[in-house]
């Protein structure tokens, strides 16, 4: 028996394998179908064996152009790639969970309606989470499905992080600062906590930075505020998403341009970020590699936003024993890391220029210099582990008897 985790988003369907067994699931496919918005590509990269990438086509009766033929070619493919293995369980990456959904929960047609409503706070993801989820429900009808959210590791924010200071009855009504990326910073969390307990135990910032970006303030592990709120829209400068903006400028955007709702999510959600702010690309690495004017702009002003998102939140903690890089870019963008920490330096940040050029590509490491008052770390990410892991529990849950009073 296996368990599966599906990750789905609009341009790409990441989805790995694990074995079921007990409490920590081993690992024994990773995959992802990406590149649906241009030309799709199959990733696999079976445990202990090297990675293969395999072109797909876009047309023709074989044709993988949308999430939903994405979703198909990969459960198809789960009895060739993993020959002799049943599906048990199900776990979905599902990005906002609102103020309902504190912890993964169970799927049923109840819950599958409520995560709806949801949707026009996250559409560049919900939508195609729960795609993901109804494409696995048909596929598996007697596998237990779970929904694991983004925003549930964030629950339980103090009120100075979770409010806006608008009307109370807003509040009620669900407009609060909800967080995200939260698997990823419940993945470093614990990752952390292994390499470097007294660390963990202590004030971090992690930086998850990728095509979304965001950053988090932990203490002794926990959530303590997040740079992201309501929507995935808020924070740090992203691929395509423009991070901390002046409410009035969609004030001024609606008075003066005629932008409807539908317009201003075009540009909020599509347009803006790096790929705006350049004209050239939402890819840090095209960025890197140009040599014109508005692609060093877009990185000082990603670099610039993240300093000044590091400082917040280092002083929300009342001071900083560790900065954790992930994500995509944070993981492998030597450059990134380097100016980042370069201006911090008031808060005791510094790296080791060797010991950051090594890490990349799923490496893992410290690279600060020895005796460093903050300790700088790279650590990669793994969403699906967590998934699997909350897969675990709640078949572990399911499956004992019912205690009596």
């Amino acid at each position: 028996m296996s368990l599966l985790t599906l990750n789905a988003g609009s341009s790409s369907l990441k989805f790995a394998l694990f074995d079921d067994a007990g409490a920590a699931p081993r690992q024994l496919l990773a995959g992802q179908i990406a590149g649906l918005d241009a030309q799709p590509r199959l990733e696999l990269a079976p445990a202990g064996r090297p990675r293969t990438r395999e072109p797909l086509v876009s047309q023709g009766p074989q044709a993988v152009r949308d999430l939903d033929t994405a979703l198909a070619r990969v459960l198809a493919g789960l009895p060739v790639w993993a020959p002799g293995r049943a599906v048990r369980a199900v776990g979905h990456r599902v990005v906002h969970g609102g103020p309902g959904f504190a912890a993964p929960v169970v799927v049923d047609e109840a819950v599958l309606a409520a995560l709806e409503r949801l949707g026009p706070l996250a559409p560049l993801h919900q939508p195609f989470n729960l795609a993901g989820i109804r494409a696995a429900r048909e596929r598996f009808p007697q596998a237990l499905q779970l929904a694991c959210f983004d925003t549930a590791f964030h629950h339980g924010h103090p009120p100075e992080h979770d409010a806006y200071a608008l009307p109370r009855e807003l509040h009620a009504a669900g407009v609060r600062r909800y967080g995200f990326h939260g698997l990823s910073y419940e993945y470093i969390a614990r990752r952390l906590a292994e390499l470097d307990p007294p660390a963990a135990a202590g004030r971090t910032v992690v930086a998850h930075l990728g095509s979304g970006a965001s950053a988090c303030a932990l203490r002794a592990g926990r959530s303590l505020a997040s740079t992201m709120g309501f929507s995935a829209l808020d924070g740090l400068p992203m691929g395509t998403r423009p991070g901390h903006l002046d409410p009035g400028v969609l004030l001024w955007l609606m008075a003066e341009r005629g932008m409807d709702a539908a317009a201003l999510t075009d540009l909020l959600y599509r347009r803006s970020g790096l790929k705006g702010l350049s004209g050239l690309s939402a890819d840090m690495r095209s960025l890197r590699e140009s040599d014109l004017p508005q692609a060093r702009e877009a990185i000082a002003h990603f670099v610039a936003r993240l300093r000044e998102a590091v400082g917040a939140l280092a002083a929300a903690l009342g001071g900083l024993d560790a900065l954790v890089f992930t994500g995509g870019i944070g993981e492998h963008d030597p450059l990134t890391r380097a100016e980042t920490v370069e201006g911090l330096a008031f808060l005791g940040l510094r790296i080791e220029p060797m010991a950051n050029a090594a890490q990349g590509a799923g490496s893992q490491g410290l690279i600060s210099p020895a005796g460093a008052p903050v300790r700088v770390w790279v650590i990669p990410t793994d969403e699906e582990a967590v998934i699997a892991g909350h897969l675990a529990a709640a078949l572990a849950a399911a499956a004992a008897p019912p205690t009596r009073d």
